[in-house]
C-alpha cells in the first residue's frame, strides 16, 4: 500500500475521535441539549468531560487494530501517536485545568 505512512494514520487518528464525540453526544444527550450546551455543561466539571474524551479516543482502536492486522506498521504507529496527544490533552484536563 503506496499511503502506509505514519502521517495517513496521524490524521485518522485526529478526526475519528471527533466521530466518536459526536457518537457519545448522540447517546448521553439530554432532552433538547445542543452539542455546544453538552460540551459546555460537562467542561465545567473537569473530570467529566475527561471521562467523555476518553469514551471518544476509544474509536481509534478500530484503525489500529485492522492496520496491525494487515501489517500496515506505519498507518497504526501515526494513529497511536495521535491517540497520545489525545491522552496528554486528558491528562491535562483532568490534573491541571
Amino acid at each position: 500500500m503506496k499511503y502506509n505512512v505514519p502521517i495517513v494514520g496521524f490524521i485518522i487518528g485526529l478526526l475519528l475521535p471527533i466521530i466518536g464525540y459526536a457518537i457519545v453526544y448522540f447517546i448521553f444527550k439530554n432532552n433538547g441539549q445542543d452539542l455546544i450546551q453538552f460540551t459546555k455543561l460537562h467542561w465545567a466539571n473537569g473530570k467529566n468531560f475527561s471521562k467523555l474524551l476518553t469514551l471518544s479516543i476509544l474509536i481509534n482502536l478500530i484503525p489500529f487494530v485492522y492496520c496491525n492486522s494487515k501489517r500496515y506498521d506505519y498507518i497504526s504507529r501515526g494513529v497511536f501517536i495521535a491517540t497520545m496527544l489525545y491522552v496528554v490533552f486528558i491528562v491535562l484536563i483532568m490534573f491541571v485545568w
